[in-house]
């Protein structure tokens, strides 16, 4: 697979950098410069520049060899060189400093791609760049959320109907499965190659994630505080935290629940998914209801595995429906609605054995912890992957917020488990 042309690139990255500059525009100057502390996120100034930073730093100096558009900037907003709470002590930039920075960049970029068709090595670095900045706009997204902030402008109310979800689970066969992305599947993060064969057992998967009614059953039977149903270290968790109710929660009268998106507060919404789940949470509902998440395998498995005679054929799908790149019909993408829709919308996206949703609307938890695969070796990136492993769970399938082009079968996110800020939700295996 040879991956995008030029003019392809061209696009997305000036598409990219438009959904930037209008989340910045969409922030006061109050928003920018002095967001509340919070351990979790950035400072919204020192995140834009970042992304200028990252673009300049992977496609101009090292994928053409130029020079740093701002050879001052890789001390305030390289990641690997700028701790955390160092990039709160420093002195935001300048509204006009972010802009600048992200333009000029930008035009270079796309100045370089007019010019010539990009080798695959510099296609790699254009597309790593892009899906980085990709993930930090969905990162502006939940950290709208978190603040409070109105939603973003390109999200709209959903208005569609949607039939109801499909209930029980769907048969995923056992026998030879290859994990990962294949070596001329175009581009990757590091951390999906190499693929490799794994003996899968046969396992049966929800059709549909968790929805918050199912969160809230397990919240009035008492869930949160039920040892028996956590795991030690979501316990330690719970308490530390004082862990009562699913996050942007709060109680409406006596028997029912709200929930804040963005900056008003609705009612629990029985056909939407449940999110902003951490995998603490997601593990004990699965022990209140008897059921377990999905190893990334089995996962993996029911979105991108090929049956043939009862049995997994080798050839594998790139996205649950098949090749077809995702759009509106397929799956709740690139944050065109304002959060989740119904567990029962979007069908045309179903796997062929009717699994629905794998693609868009909530991250989902796997029980799986963030390892390797055999044969790892760092990207260009070094440190997307490799300081992370053995300390996270994997998360499958991308959310509302995430952008299509990105997305496909064997991509993996990970986030620590108390981690709930995310857009992240679950669906569930049979014991």
């Amino acid at each position: 697979m040879s991956g995008p042309d030029a003019e392809t690139l061209a696009r997305w990255v000036a598409d990219a950098r438009e959904r930037t500059l209008t989340i910045l525009d969409e922030l006061d100057d109050a928003q920018l410069e002095v967001p509340p502390y919070l351990p979790t996120v950035n400072p919204f100034g020192w995140e834009f520049c970042h992304v200028a930073w990252f673009q300049d730093h992977f496609v101009l100096e090292h994928g053409l060899g130029q020079g740093a558009t701002d050879p001052q900037a890789a001390q305030f907003f390289d990641s690997a060189a700028v701790g955390h709470e160092r990039r709160w002590r420093q002195e935001p930039p300048s509204r006009q400093r972010v802009r600048s920075y992200l333009t000029a960049v930008c035009d270079r970029v796309l100045g370089a791609l007019e010019k010539c068709e990009p080798s695959a090595e510099l296609r790699d670095l254009v597309l790593l760049a892009l899906f980085h900045e990709d993930m930090h706009v969905e990162a502006f997204t939940y950290m709208r959320q978190a603040l409070g902030l109105p939603p973003p402008s390109s999200a709209a109310p959903f208005a569609g109907a949607a039939a109801p979800a499909p209930e029980g689970d769907v048969e995923v066969p056992g026998g030879a499965f290859r994990l990962g992305a294949e070596s001329d599947d175009g581009f990757a993060f590091d951390n999906e190659r190499l693929a490799h064969a794994v003996e899968l057992a046969p396992c049966r998967i929800a059709r549909v994630p968790v929805s918050q009614s199912e969160l809230a059953a397990f919240l009035d039977d008492g869930g949160y505080e039920r040892l028996e149903l956590w795991s030690p270290a979501g316990w330690r968790w719970r308490q530390a935290l004082s862990v009562e109710h699913p996050l942007y929660w709060k109680r409406d009268g006596e028997d029912g629940w709200l929930r804040r998106r963005y900056d008003e507060w609705l009612p629990v919404e029985s056909e939407l998914p449940a999110v902003h789940v951490s995998w603490y949470e997601a593990d004990a509902w699965c022990r209140w209801a008897g059921r377990r998440l999905p190893s990334e395998t089995e996962w993996e498995a029911a979105a991108a595995a090929e049956i043939a005679g009862g049995t997994l054929a080798a050839r594998k799908r790139a996205h649950p429906w098949g090749e077809a790149p995702p759009d509106a019909e397929l799956a709740n993408l690139d944050a065109r609605v304002i959060g989740c829709v119904p567990r029962g919308a979007h069908a045309a996206g179903d796997t062929p054995q009717g699994c629905r949703q794998l693609c868009g609307n909530v991250w989902e938890w796997t029980a799986s912890t963030f390892e390797p695969y055999p044969g790892f070796a760092p990207g260009a990136y070094a440190d997307y992957s490799e300081p992370w492993f053995g300390a996270r769970k994997v998360l499958r399938g991308g959310c509302w917020a995430t952008r299509g082009r990105m997305l496909r079968n064997t991509l993996r996110n990970f986030f620590t488990p108390d981690r709930r800020d995310v857009y992240a939700g679950f669906r569930t295996c049979a014991p």
